[in-house]
C-alpha cells in the first residue's frame, strides 16, 4: 500500500514541475516573439528607407571605384612627396619669450585707487 502511494504522489509532483517548467517556458516564448515582432517592424522600415537610397547606389559605387583606382597614384605621389623630406629638430638653445607688447601694467591698482608710474 505504502508503495502505491508514493508512486502517486512522484508522478503528481513530476507533472506539477512539467507545468511549472511549460509555464516559464511559454512566458519566455511569448517574450521572444514579442522582441521578434518589434524587430521585423524595425526591418521593414529599413526596408522602406532603403528603397530612397537605392537609385543614388550606382553613382556612388562607381564615384568610389574612380577614389579606389586612384589611390595608388595619389601614394606614389605622396611617396615623392615625402622622400627627403625629414624632420631635424633645432639643437641650439633659445632664449625665453619675452611679450610682444613689452613691460605688462596691471589695471588692479588703478581700481583700488593706487596709480602707478
Amino acid at each position: 500500500m505504502n508503495l502505491v502511494v508514493f508512486t502517486v504522489i512522484d508522478i503528481v509532483a513530476l507533472v506539477a514541475v512539467l507545468a511549472i517548467y511549460l509555464y516559464v517556458v511559454g512566458k519566455q516564448l511569448t517574450k521572444v516573439a514579442g522582441n521578434l515582432e518589434d524587430a521585423a517592424d524595425l526591418v521593414w522600415k529599413i526596408k522602406q528607407n532603403a528603397e530612397v537610397i537605392a537609385p543614388g547606389l550606382e553613382r556612388i559605387n562607381r564615384t568610389g571605384g574612380v577614389v579606389a583606382g586612384a589611390l595608388p597614384l595619389l601614394y606614389g605621389m605622396a611617396e615623392g612627396i615625402v622622400t627627403g623630406a625629414t624632420y631635424e629638430a633645432d639643437t641650439e638653445e633659445r632664449p625665453p619669450a619675452k611679450p610682444a607688447m613689452g613691460t605688462r601694467r596691471s589695471r588692479q591698482l588703478h581700481g583700488v585707487g593706487f596709480i602707478s608710474k
